[in-house]
């Protein structure tokens, strides 16, 4: 192998290398974001049952209060 064909394998090695640090550093960033999206969706599933119960107890209220005026 010639000194500039080890060159020019050894040049594409080191970019590899590069490469495959840049992804890592790219998959961790993704990773992170997925669960702080998944922490904001589980919040928000759980404010939007909340809120569900409470309408379902003032329709509850209501029906009663006009129930009890008939």
């Amino acid at each position: 192998m010639s000194n500039s064909s080890f060159k020019s394998l050894e040049s594409k090695v080191d970019e590899l290398i590069r490469l495959c640090g840049d992804m890592k550093k790219e998959n961790q960033l993704l990773r992170e974001r997925e669960n702080t999206w998944k922490h904001e969706r589980e919040t928000l599933i759980n404010r939007s049952q909340m809120a569900r119960v409470r309408l379902e107890k003032v329709l509850r209220r209501l029906k009663s209060l006009e129930e009890d005026a008939l």
